[in-house]
């Protein structure tokens, strides 16, 4: 299953606003929150993401198609210039 990704909001900064000292702070805090991510090897997760896709293919409009009766797009008549 793939993991969901930490929706915390941070307040907007200017980094040009900021001096060399407090983009460094930024930087170290950045990389303090990623060392601690589980990383997993490419060949792993792409294998999981290609499973859930087959997975769901039969129900995706965009692989399968959407019925002529449900399809919202369908147009209702053809337009005639005279």
């Amino acid at each position: 299953m793939l993991p969901v990704l930490n929706t915390t909001t941070m307040p907007a900064i200017n980094i040009e606003d900021l001096s060399e000292k407090d983009k460094l702070k930024m930087e170290v805090e950045q990389l303090r929150k990623e060392v601690k991510l589980e990383r997993q090897p490419v060949s792993k997760c792409s294998e999981e993401i290609k499973n859930y896709i087959e997975e769901r293919s039969g129900e995706d409009p965009l692989v399968k198609g959407v019925p002529e009766d449900k399809n919202p797009f369908k147009e209702k008549g053809g337009c005639v210039i005279a």
